[in-house]
């Protein structure tokens, strides 16, 4: 059996009821018995340990699908170079990833450390060793400058990236995206969306899980189109001498407390907030769509993901309402996926999701593109503020760091 033959039967399940059959079928599925030796696709692990690891498991997902095989893993820490040979006793390791890529010329790169400051020449060096297939932990990169780069680079050499925004692929997400199609919940009024809120509150809380829920926001309220936003520190708005190099690469930041508006291609307005402390546990770290017959709330890495409160949400109840859970079975049906937490927190969603990119040559339902989106609205945010919460249209005429001057 030829690999295209194989990864075809192990992802032809992306036709039908979208990702609710993908699942199904990844789970189910199992290829046929063959004397041919299959040649799993290769995987080169980039990490750094102390900079941000090796992300949310990106690198130990490969090891759940038949598909794929880690050859390879690069840490320039000796110590955590040493602790990944014990998880993947069969690949090649390397303190430079560059002579990794350049040795081992992978099918597939994960790039993996949380520290977005590495991302950009990371992707820049896969792609110039040749690989098909990108998945990469989020924030994507740090400007729309370096987001451009990434995208015409991946569009020139035919690379398939996929950004670690998991709750993208959740097979209950086109489920929803039905329903408020057909007006099962009446008329969309708004999008609230919210970080976690914990020690990292404001700027730093709007790049680590702000790209998560503003990714999201789009996939139901369609691009941005504008911004109006305001930054606070301690309560008073921040002024630019209080700009600071963040943590984790992500360059200048301002403020413990963001509020921003974005305008939407939809009509629908998209609103995204966090204040350093202000949650419990992360309980607001999600998102939720305002209808004029009920609010829909999305909580992020949260099974089931996605509820309903029914009714208008202006007009108080008579009686008590509950909350009902949407699955990829529907309003109601409890989960009929057993795996569904391996497929989306798993990761394994969005690999699958690559591996057919790769195959068919369609974009990954989290590419470039939708990256640069979330990181222009980031900075969008830096730009209003900055300009004493003006309007400002997008795409950003800045391509530069906002806070930069």
């Amino acid at each position: 059996m030829l690999r295209r033959d194989f990864l075809s039967a192990s992802t032809a399940l992306w036709a039908g009821s979208f990702l609710a059959q993908a699942a199904q079928a990844a789970q189910a599925a199992q290829p046929e018995p063959t004397t041919e030796t299959i040649q799993p696709l290769s995987v080169a692990a980039l990490g750094h340990t102390g900079r941000g690891n090796y992300g949310h498991g990106l690198d130990t997902l490969w090891l759940t699908l038949p598909q794929t095989k880690v050859a390879a893993v690069s840490d320039p820490d000796p110590a955590g170079l040493a602790a990944s040979q014990k998880r993947f006793s069969d690949a090649k390791p390397f303190r430079d990833y560059r002579r990794m890529l350049e040795e081992i010329r992978p099918d597939i790169a994960a790039i993996c450390p949380r520290h977005v400051d590495q991302h950009h020449a990371m992707i820049l060096a896969a792609v110039e060793t040749g690989v098909r297939g990108i998945y990469i932990e989020k924030p994507f990169v740090r400007t729309p400058a370096e987001a451009d780069d990434v995208v015409r680079l991946c569009t020139e050499h035919g690379v398939r990236l996929a950004i670690a925004h998991r709750n993208r692929y959740h097979p209950a997400l086109p489920v929803l995206a039905d329903l408020l199609g057909n007006g099962e919940f009446g008329t969309p009024l708004e999008i609230r969306a919210r970080g976690k809120e914990d020690k990292r509150g404001g700027a730093l809380d709007l790049w680590i899980l702000g790209s998560h829920v503003l990714n999201l926001g789009v996939f139901f309220a369609g691009k941005p189109l504008a911004c109006s936003a305001a930054i606070f520190l301690q309560g008073t708005f921040a002024t630019a001498q209080k700009i600071e190099d963040g943590p984790e690469g992500v360059g200048p930041i301002l403020g413990d407390e963001v509020h921003a508006r974005f305008e939407t291609e939809k009509g629908i307005p998209l609103f995204f907030d966090s204040k350093k402390d202000a949650s419990e546990r992360s309980a607001g770290f999600g998102l939720q769509i305002i209808c004029t017959g009920g609010v829909i709330d999305l909580r992020m890495d949260a099974e089931p993901m996605i509820q309903v409160l029914k009714g208008n949400p202006f007009k108080p109840a008579s009686d008590s309402r509950a909350w009902v859970p949407i699955t990829s079975g529907g309003v109601g049906v409890p989960e009929p996926l057993p795996n569904i937490r391996a497929l989306v927190a798993g990761h394994q969603q969005p690999a699958l999701d690559l591996i057919s990119c790769m195959e068919s040559g369609k974009q990954p339902l989290c590419g470039p593109e939708d990256g640069r989106t979330v990181i222009e609205m980031i900075h969008s945010i830096f730009a209003s503020h900055t300009q004493k919460s003006a309007r400002i249209p997008l795409p950003l005429t800045k391509r530069s760091h906002a806070l930069s001057s």
